[in-house]
């Protein structure tokens, strides 16, 4: 199988997942991995009791799954794990933002995350949050001073990837409607989301709403 240049293994997380690596620190659910509300609280428990001792690995644990006390306790203890990563590069705002825990990123950014950290790939927590359509995290990060046209590793903006995504038009509207979006700016693959949208979304008429920037008019 061939992909494209700008190709990255996180768009194809939900039917590749062995594609994706995982790292010591990086907990990336797995096929077997729980479902939302599968395991009750003795569960929870038992697993940051495992990871105690690693605080920063539970720090990026407890964001991933919203478990906002153990989230203020550690950062209570050290502010500076706010800062921690997985081996892909993934902060704890990075995955509170992927799985679209808006009371997480809250607390994390009150505890100073930073807005702009880059995975490997140059992900921010913006196009975590824009990829999967967590729209309330990604309209609470632009209000924060996320930057809307910060580009991957593979060029792709929050709106590429949300452009991608057949389910998120909600995420779709309110980047479109941002006034600082910048629509035209393409991927190393040569594409711009609107091009992306066409050949992948039922959403593409929703570029409607930017048509007056667009290439389609010269008089832009």
């Amino acid at each position: 199988m061939e992909f494209p240049e700008d190709f990255n293994q996180l768009e194809l997380l939900d039917t590749h997942r062995h594609l994706i690596p995982i790292g010591t620190a990086s907990l990336w659910p797995e096929e077997e991995e729980e479902e939302e509300g599968k395991h009750n609280e003795e569960w929870y428990l038992e697993q940051e009791c495992t990871l105690e001792g690693r605080p920063g690995e539970l720090l990026l644990w407890a964001s991933e799954r919203n478990r906002l006390p153990t989230v203020e306790r550690l950062l209570s203890a050290d502010a500076t794990l706010v800062h921690a990563t997985d081996e892909d590069g993934y902060s704890p705002l990075h995955r509170a933002a992927y799985n679209g825990h808006l009371e997480a990123v809250h607390a994390l950014i009150r505890h100073g995350a930073d807005l702009h950290a880059r995975t490997v790939d140059g992900w921010t927590p913006l196009h975590s949050a824009c990829k999967w359509n967590n729209t309330a995290v990604a309209s609470y990060l632009l209000q924060q001073g996320a930057d809307i046209n910060s580009q991957t590793n593979g060029l792709l903006t929050p709106l590429h990837l949300a452009s991608g995504n057949s389910g998120a038009r909600q995420t779709l509207e309110l980047l479109l409607m941002h006034r600082h979006v910048n629509p035209d700016l393409k991927s190393s693959g040569g594409e711009t989301a609107f091009d992306i949208a066409r050949r992948t979304s039922a959403h593409y008429h929703l570029f409607d709403i930017v048509a007056p920037c667009h290439n389609v008019l010269p008089e832009c």
